[in-house]
């Protein structure tokens, strides 16, 4: 068994493995983008119904230009900081893979090999810390060992993972 840190090393992706990369920033693009049109909607939405809220709870001045403003810029600068780190943790690591086409292969070893019956797969669990474990063919799970090394490979900076070796 290998405990010390994890013997790494950068290769440029297939074209597969690239389409999938940018299928995959396509659509969570698509999505990151609907959710914000939603969020900047209810930015300025929301302190108006406030405002009616306050209006039927007898308030003399329910509808103030400043009370709507400062609600407005509270939630768009709540929506932008999320938005930001929603992005700089995922959209953001894909675009960065599909821009400089490297993915990362790792040499690691099998720790444990497990069958799940109930929906006939199979596993290797590994010392990785980036993928705890693996489905594997049915050859590969009867001619690898535990203690084995294989090398698996996924993208650099989302870690999407690729395959095995």
């Amino acid at each position: 068994m290998n405990n010390s840190e994890p013997i790494l090393y950068q290769e440029q992706m297939d074209a597969d493995e690239l389409a999938f990369l940018e299928r995959k920033d396509e659509k969570e693009s698509g999505q990151f983008y609907k959710v914000m049109k939603v969020l900047m909607a209810v930015c300025f939405i929301l302190p108006f119904i406030l405002a009616w809220i306050k209006a039927f709870a007898g308030d003399n001045n329910p509808f103030s230009m400043l009370f709507y403003f400062i609600g407005v810029f509270v939630l768009l600068g709540l929506t932008f900081l999320g938005s930001y780190i929603a992005y700089r943790r995922g959209l953001y690591k894909v675009r960065q893979d599909v821009k400089h086409g490297q993915k990362t292969i790792e040499r690691t070893h099998i720790t444990r090999k497990q069958f799940m019956p109930h929906n006939n797969t199979y596993y290797f669990y590994l010392d990785s810390p980036n993928k705890l474990s693996i489905e594997v063919s049915q050859d590969d799970y009867h001619n690898w060992e535990k203690g084995d090394e294989l090398n698996i490979e996924y993208s650099t900076n989302a870690k999407f993972y690729f395959g095995y070796y």
